[in-house]
């Protein structure tokens, strides 16, 4: 079965689209050999991330298994993620601890 997006880890709650998804879709996730279906609700472009499932704002954003950022607001399935809901906590030396 042709995936259009991929997740590398079961914890991710984003995935990665592998052509342009156009709003209304329903587009085929795979992981491994796992598949899930997720009805895009918006637009997403070749290469970037949506969300799997519901994210709430404040909560962090999953990515090859690892913490990639925290949602700034509400994220819900289907929906473009990036930087206008996302806020990045890779190399931030003004959060404690220095950031990941």
């Amino acid at each position: 079965m042709k995936i259009d997006a991929i997740m590398i880890k079961p914890v991710d709650n984003v995935a990665t689209a592998l052509r342009d998804i156009q709003a209304g879709e329903d587009v085929m996730v795979g992981m491994d050999e796992k598949r899930i279906q997720v009805l895009a609700r918006e637009s997403v472009s070749y290469g970037h991330k949506f969300a799997v499932k519901s994210i709430s704002g404040g909560e962090d954003i999953l990515k090859y298994g690892e913490i990639i950022g925290r949602a700034t607001q509400d994220i819900a399935s289907g929906t473009h993620a990036h930087i206008h809901n996302i806020e990045s906590l890779r190399g931030r030396g003004d959060l404690e601890g220095g950031g990941n």
